[in-house]
């Protein structure tokens, strides 16, 4: 895979663009419309996300999901990483919502397996048994790349808590993006992820170089901290500095903590 990202229309488009809805997508548990969006000749597919679809979530009271969403792809844009597509908080047909561009995915690149093997083969990494249905389990594996590896530690600084299978987007070319960013940013641990095969292990050093931008980034009054504190609540700023100091000081990815379950359900 490549390890930077392919070029994409960028968020002015989806901010200042005419945005047209052309059908719904039924599979999500909220209201996700597909959209396109047009600006001095330039178009592009989106989802638009309205806040008015969201359906409340007992543990994030706080704020919505859009806001969360849109404070994923400015954490992913200070990495330098571009790990999430262009994502913007703006109105629509249906009120506020977030609009993030749409990327389609390459279907022959395999970024998750099951095997029967006790160990994962060379180029992937466990995460755990799964059932299989009639009693017999599998290793469910996923793939050892730094694409994915870099979500795992964006993940992290996000406290992301519904990293499923189908949020990984390997798009033509080789780039990997990350979606569905809702349910992120919790004040308490609630990382749950199917990227858990370096728990543990010691960072990489490009890793390391952009937690320490990150942590710039968010003292108090710079750029990063400034934007999420106009999307998020200032516990919740506080948090992502703290995990991303804790993450520097460790040195190492974290791991599942016990007290939450650490993959989510449906896993894909």
């Amino acid at each position: 895979m490549s390890s930077s990202p392919q070029t994409l229309p960028g968020a002015d488009l989806l901010a200042r663009g005419e945005l047209t809805v052309r059908g719904r997508i039924r599979e999500a548990s909220n209201a996700v419309l597909y959209c396109s969006v047009a600006h001095e000749g330039q178009e592009a597919a989106c989802v638009y996300k309205p806040i008015a679809g969201e359906r409340p979530l007992w543990d994030f009271p706080d704020g919505n999901l859009a806001r969360r969403e849109v404070a994923a792809y400015e954490v992913s844009e200070a990495t330098g990483w571009g790990l999430v597509p262009p994502t913007v908080l703006r109105d629509g047909p249906y009120g506020e919502g977030m609009v993030q561009l749409w990327i389609e995915a390459d279907p022959g690149a395999r970024l998750l397996a099951l095997t029967e093997d006790e160990e994962p083969g060379e180029g992937w990494k466990a995460v755990g048994e799964a059932e299989v249905g009639e009693g017999r389990t599998a290793l469910l594996v996923h793939a050892d790349t730094p694409e994915l590896r870099r979500l795992a530690v964006l993940d992290a600084v996000v406290n992301n808590g519904d990293r499923k299978g189908g949020h990984l987007l390997p798009a033509p070319g080789g780039h990997l993006y990350g979606i569905d960013h809702g349910v992120t940013f919790h004040v308490e641990d609630k990382l749950r992820t199917l990227l858990w095969g370096w728990a543990g292990e010691e960072l990489p050093a490009e890793a390391v170089e952009v937690l320490d931008g990150l942590g710039r980034s968010l003292a108090p009054g710079a750029p990063l901290a400034t934007r999420l504190a106009e999307l998020l609540t200032g516990a919740e700023v506080a948090a992502v500095r703290a995990r991303v100091e804790a993450m520097r000081t460790s040195g190492r990815h974290p791991e599942p903590s016990g007290q939450w379950p650490a993959i989510p359900w449906p896993p894909v």
